[in-house]
């Protein structure tokens, strides 16, 4: 039988026969076992076309909404013209798109390598700092998720660590925003420090600038890599392109994520340093990538970021992540029950709920009002808010009025 005439029961059997059931019954809990149906801008439709908000955007990939059409009409453009292209090889393509994420990247981050993944290219710059600096050990921080790869899991914290050891050897994770620890963890031994500058997944607890600023520091005094992992708090969603802006800390290596293909195709990058790619150019095979920078992929994240330089979605972010973010507080205020704090910036922004239980509750009370949230990674009782980086104000207002009937329940 078809997809497409299959019933939303015989779906759900079907997802539940090749799949883990329990993931299903974990979208259950969460308000997610909807099957999505149409999609576009800031909107899913489910089966029966019932409307929701997005406020999930598969964890800040699709910043430009749902099917923005610039970038769909690139890759309708790309598989006529091309195709993933022979990844050790030169081609336009990857030319082009090299040289647009260099001139949208911070200043001194001009080099690139592409990946598929999040994960792998985190991994790819745990691999790149160990080569260029002729060290094993890597620090970062408590309360970090970087994906679900291998240099990406040890980082990561994860209740699930202990199934997969021994994980990779010579990770040490301080706590976060101490700079004691931070000072006697960084020794001559250590190839890099990284981090996330905002920590979405763990209830958007974001870095001060001034721990960002100790921890330049200390990198220079001994050698060692900064890098920083802005797959979620960069692209624009906090409003600046960059969560770093903030801080006016550059790192050595930036880690940009799955949002350079805005959902559309899945691409990503690591960008860094010409002192670190002199590592590359003594060992060009160090990280190869089947996909990672294939030709259909690179024509559809010009398009990308063409439409992020011409719309400057950051600064929507900013203005209705202010709106967004006065307008939950708002709503949650006089309870008869405390809701907790709002906290994060421009449109990535977490609501602490106290435990997990009300976490889950409040997600599928957003879900029946027609807005979809989800729970934290690593603080599982807060609930995520992230939005499509265009959002308008009637649609700020609708996730403002659908948490507040979530709190009432």
């Amino acid at each position: 039988m078809k997809t497409a005439t299959m019933s939303r029961r015989m779906l759900i059997e079907e997802y539940r026969r090749f799949f883990p059931g329990a993931a299903l019954d974990s979208m259950r809990s969460e308000g997610l076992d909807i099957v999505e149906g149409k999609r576009e801008g800031a909107f899913i439709y489910d089966e029966k076309g019932k409307r929701y908000i997005d406020c999930i955007t598969s964890a800040s990939v699709h910043n430009l909404g749902r099917r923005p059409r610039g970038v769909t009409a690139a890759f309708k453009k790309a598989l006529r013209e091309t195709d993933q292209g022979n990844f050790p090889m030169i081609s336009r393509e990857k030319a082009a798109l090299a040289a647009k994420v260099a001139a949208f990247s911070p200043h001194g981050l001009d080099c690139v390598v592409f990946s598929v993944t999040r994960g792998e290219s985190v991994d790819f710059a745990c691999k790149l700092v160990r080569g260029a600096t002729g060290r094993g050990g890597i620090v970062t921080v408590d309360g970090s998720w970087f994906g679900q790869t291998g240099f990406a899991l040890s980082l990561s914290e994860r209740a699930d660590r202990g199934i997969y050891g021994p994980l990779v050897p010579g990770v040490d994770i301080i706590p976060f925003g101490d700079f004691a620890a931070a000072a006697k963890a960084v020794t001559d031994g250590t190839a890099a420090v990284i981090l996330e500058p905002m920590q979405a997944e763990n209830g958007c607890r974001a870095a001060y600038p001034e721990y960002l600023g100790e921890l330049r520091r200390l990198c220079d005094a001994r050698g060692a890599v900064l890098v920083f992992d802005e797959t979620q708090s960069g692209m624009g969603r906090t409003g600046k392109k960059f969560f770093l802006e903030y801080s006016g800390v550059v790192p050595d290596v930036l880690v940009i994520g799955e949002a350079l293909g805005a959902g559309v195709f899945p691409i990503a990058a690591t960008v860094f340093t010409e002192k670190l790619n002199r590592f590359m150019n003594r060992h060009p095979l160090i990280h190869l990538s089947t996909f990672g920078g294939s030709d259909i992929g690179c024509m559809t994240a010009i398009a990308a970021l063409e439409l992020y330089e011409r719309l400057r979605p950051w600064e929507n972010a900013e203005t209705m992540g202010r709106r967004l973010r006065s307008g939950l507080e708002k709503a949650l205020r006089g309870r008869r029950r405390q809701i907790g704090r709002v906290s994060g910036a421009g449109l990535l922004l977490a609501v602490d709920l106290g435990n997990r239980a009300n976490a889950l509750a409040f997600c599928r009370s957003a879900a029946r009002s027609g807005v979809l949230v989800k729970t934290g990674e690593v603080d599982t009782s807060s609930v995520l808010i992230r939005p499509s980086l265009l959002i308008t104000p009637t649609q700020t207002n609708g996730i403002i009025e659908a948490i507040g009937k979530a709190a009432e329940d």
